[in-house]
């Protein structure tokens, strides 16, 4: 079975992510980025993904955990502010 690109798996896990509680939480981050790193490396398209899922979640006050993890992914792996 062919696996879908990982930035549109990405992608489309965060619909559910949002909208099971608006909000993006530690675990939620985690899962999203074990999706990008299945092949040990994030590409453009999943940082661009990820840049945006990030601003989204942004656009509320963030648990300053959640806040943290998102800047050590950024950090890490090269994903913009969008």
């Amino acid at each position: 079975m062919v696996e879908p690109k990982s930035h549109i798996e990405i992608a489309f896990r965060s619909i559910n992510v949002f909208a099971d509680d608006g909000q993006l939480d530690v675990g939620e981050i985690n899962f999203l980025l074990g999706l990008a790193l299945r092949d040990q490396t994030i590409d453009d398209d999943e940082r661009r993904v990820l840049a945006k899922v990030f601003s989204e979640a942004e656009k509320s006050a963030l648990p300053p955990a959640v806040q943290t993890r998102i800047d050590e992914v950024r950090r890490k792996h090269g994903v913009p502010v969008a």
